[in-house]
């Protein structure tokens, strides 16, 4: 008997299994994520707050010695987020963009709810305190973390799930930034990875209510605040190119250094874990002493690039300077985005290449602000492999839209040249890295699930390998298979003879009473082993370009025990596929 409590769900579950009634839930959604992102914005400036000067002021230090603490403050949040790291480490394993992605394309979009409450507090502790990161990532996490609470609370099916953790991820975007379009889209392209109709429709609705929500709490600013720029001359699109592919350069450098650093402290710095993120917010707050702009996200220090207020020659060092920061903050266990430090990362390298084009060429060439902006959006869309979202996310951010051609053309650029040497993101590198494949998605973690043994052909028809031509004939004859494993007086392979092979045998008319199975068996066999996983028979499949191979005894690669071919393994994950649905 159904309890009050189960029936509501039920009726629930039928209730928003409709697509339209689906878009209430997008909403309620698009709400709690945008209160969320903005509660986690006011989180960070309260830990920024309490280590700043007024902060330490109150705690009665005098301001003489203010100068002396806050390059520390790095090293003391990076303390702390060690210490709570060490008691729940759950909270470094579940945080980042890339969890999200990966959550989506394997996990059915499950998120678990604590990963809220660690990733609110961990990340804001380090952006907070200066370390080098963005919000965005803890953003997209929060938000996507509510969506798939909410999802399955109410059990709805894994399409679904999947749906509504985009309307997290989309909502939260949105609201911190400002940007309803580029929320949309950064769902779309970055964490569901298609854009379809029925996905589409929920999405804008979560992302709607988390700008108006956003809106609500902060106001209606736009992130950064700069003059109208424009192309001042046809020509200087050849400027933008060239500097699209400059951004593309840095975007993989800061890519390079980013998991370079991550690597180093794991496998060269001998210190307790929890002790890391203290050491690399050492060194990052010695590097602010003199360069305090690399601190946190950097917002004030593109806004004085956007705006002409910084030296060329500052901006130029300022790209590596941010690239080590950021390396050196999260790969020491710091926690946040990559998003914000690839705008300051751009931002430079636009207003360095700037100010020097505008040296040479003032008459047909914007001032180095307009470089600046526009390689904000290059460099971040190439770390992303995601060229579209920031394209109008850069537009909604600074409500310029009078540089879209430069802005595209210089993203595009800087796409393809970081795919030159890399083609993913630094969010698939990364879970390339830990060996987590997401290239065809849940089809890859479906098939994944499943072995050989399960699916495999034991009733194996096997040619002794002096069997003359015409009795191999005779013997085909009654067998649905395609290859014929040929075994010598032991039971060992010794070769395997294809359908095909036969049938062009059968031609020469003059060999049937001539040759044997072992005169006309390919030698070289490649074969299954029953533990292999159907996904690695899929890749081995399509690598030989077979439709059927043989399965080996472990152990005696000579031994048959089985064939097993592209069309059972299909027909095993479609009946998986089906199951899924059932269940769902």
């Amino acid at each position: 008997m159904d309890t009050p409590h189960s029936s509501f769900f039920k009726e629930a579950k039928k209730f928003l299994g409709q697509d339209h009634n689906l878009l209430f839930l997008a909403g309620v959604i698009g709400f709690l994520a945008g209160a969320a992102a903005t509660l986690f914005r006011w989180m960070i400036q309260l830990f920024d707050w309490g280590l700043s000067e007024q902060g330490l002021g109150l705690l009665g230090i005098p301001s003489s010695g203010h100068g002396y603490l806050l390059w520390m403050m790095p090293m003391l949040g990076g303390l702390m987020i060690g210490i709570y790291v060490h008691f729940f480490p759950d909270a470094v394993k579940e945080n980042g963009v890339h969890k999200v992605i990966q959550a989506v394309a394997i996990n059915n979009g499950k998120i678990r709810k604590r990963t809220l409450w660690h990733t609110a507090f961990t990340s804001s502790l380090t952006i907070g305190s200066g370390g080098s990161a963005g919000r965005e990532g803890p953003t997209v996490q929060i938000g996507a973390a509510i969506g798939s609470a909410l999802a399955q609370m109410f059990h709805l099916s894994t399409e679904r799930v999947q749906v509504l953790v985009g309307c997290g991820a989309s909502a939260g975007i949105a609201a911190s930034f400002n940007a309803p379009l580029a929320g949309v889209l950064f769902a779309m392209e970055i964490i569901l990875g298609e854009f379809t109709v029925h996905t589409f429709s929920p999405i804008v609705v979560a992302s709607v209510i988390g700008t108006v929500t956003g809106r609500a709490l902060e106001g209606n600013e736009v992130t950064f605040q700069i003059p109208i720029h424009e192309l001042v001359h046809s020509g200087e699109i050849v400027f933008y190119l060239v500097m699209g592919i400059l951004c593309g350069l840095m975007a993989w450098v800061f890519t390079l250094f980013y998991f370079f650093s991550s690597r180093f402290f794991e496998n060269h710095v001998k210190a307790p874990q929890w002790s890391k993120p203290a050491i690399g917010g050492l060194v990052v707050g010695l590097i602010s002493i003199l360069f305090p702009q690399i601190l946190g996200n950097g917002y004030e220090a593109m806004e004085d690039a956007l705006n002409g207020n910084l030296f060329w020659g500052m901006a130029f060092g300022l790209i590596f300077l941010k690239i080590i920061a950021t390396g050196i903050t999260i790969g020491s266990g710091g926690l946040g985005g990559v998003f914000a430090p690839s705008l300051f990362v751009g931002a430079m390298v636009g207003a360095a290449f700037g100010h020097g084009v505008h040296t040479l060429f003032p008459e047909m060439t914007a001032s180095a602000e307009t470089y600046a902006v526009v390689g904000m959006g290059a460099v971040a869309g190439a770390v992303m492999q995601a060229p579209l979202t920031n394209i109008l996310m850069l537009f909604e951010m600074t409500n310029d839209y009078t540089i879209i051609l430069p802005i595209m053309i210089a993203c595009i650029a800087a796409t393809y040249t970081f795919r030159s040497f890399n083609k993913n993101s630094i969010y698939i590198q990364y879970l390339l890295n830990k060996g987590i494949n997401l290239r065809h998605g849940r089809v890859v973690s479906i098939l994944s699930s499943m072995h050989v043994r399960d699916v495999m052909n034991k009733d194996v028809v096997t040619i002794p390998e002096e069997m003359p031509f015409r009795s191999i004939l005779n013997t085909v004859s009654y067998s649905k298979n395609f290859y014929y494993p040929v075994v010598d007086q032991q039971g060992d392979m010794i070769g395997i003879l294809s359908f095909s092979d036969i049938r062009e045998a059968a031609f020469e008319g003059d060999l049937e009473h001539l040759v044997v199975a072992s005169d006309i068996a390919t030698k070289n066999v490649e074969s299954l082993r029953p533990n292999h996983n159907l996904n690695e028979a899929m890749e081995t499949f399509n690598q030989l370009d077979l439709d059927q191979l043989p399965v080996v005894k472990v152990g005696d690669p000579k031994k048959v025990i089985g064939l097993v071919s592209r069309q059972d393994v299909l027909a095993m994950y479609n009946r998986e596929i089906l199951m899924h649905k059932v269940e769902d």
